[in-house]
């Protein structure tokens, strides 16, 4: 489902493996029994086998990336089964430019949509909102980060929870993206969805929150079944 009414253009094409670099806010959360966010926007063959012990939130700013600078919002319900293993995947994810969109597509069958993004940072700390044809899918605020940095290498991830999953036309996108970078805490101050747009968690228990920054990051070529 697209967010905008738009349909991809011909963009560049930039195969991985690819090389990131920037910060992020991250929100691991807690949905309850049978909440529909859960399965929102999961392909059909999939819904059914969706488990979430927690599900995580993220807001991306991508300074540099070899298709362009980009920003990202995504949700990752919890793992699924994809017939040789569960491995977390995302069910929905809105990114600021098309070259991110048919490039995510075609490289690990990430299912990207395009929409516009409004990121502000005042004082008190930071502002995301994301819109299409200006409808609001989403709005979050985030305080300023507070403590202790602490480092984070995606390595030290069990190799089951690092591998992601994705299933696109008929075929199965398997990737283990390779992260460095650090993190601190900050708070999730206030947030709303468009549940047509976006899955709903209003209802969900927010476990924590933290600021990544200057994360460097690998995406490898998948392994693609199928």
């Amino acid at each position: 489902m697209l967010a905008s009414n738009e349909s991809p253009p011909e963009v560049p094409r930039f195969p991985a493996p690819w090389s990131l670099r920037g910060h992020a806010w991250m929100v691991a959360l807690r949905l309850p029994a049978g909440d529909p966010a859960r399965t929102a926007f999961v392909p059909a063959d999939l819904r059914a086998t969706v488990k979430s012990a927690f599900a995580v939130l993220m807001c991306v700013v991508y300074d540099e990336a070899p298709c362009g600078p980009y920003r990202e919002l995504l949700f990752i319900p919890g793992t699924m089964d994809f017939g040789e293993a569960r491995h977390p995947s995302i069910s929905r994810i809105l990114v600021s430019t098309w070259d991110s969109v048919v490039n995510g597509r075609s490289n690990w069958g990430i299912p990207k949509d395009r929409a516009d993004f409004d990121w502000t940072r005042g004082d008190t700390g930071d502002h995301w909102r994301v819109t299409s044809d200006g409808k609001e899918l989403c709005s979050l605020e985030f305080t300023e980060p507070t403590g202790v940095r602490l480092p984070l290498r995606s390595s030290w991830m069990p190799r089951g929870l690092g591998t992601f999953a994705q299933r696109q036309d008929g075929r199965n996108y398997y990737y283990r993206p390779e992260a460095t970078g650090s993190l601190r805490l900050c708070r999730l101050r206030r947030w709303r969805f468009d549940p047509e747009l976006f899955p709903d968690l209003s209802r969900a228990t927010v476990l924590t929150t933290v600021r990544i920054e200057g994360f460097r990051m690998v995406f490898p070529v998948a392994r693609v079944v199928g």
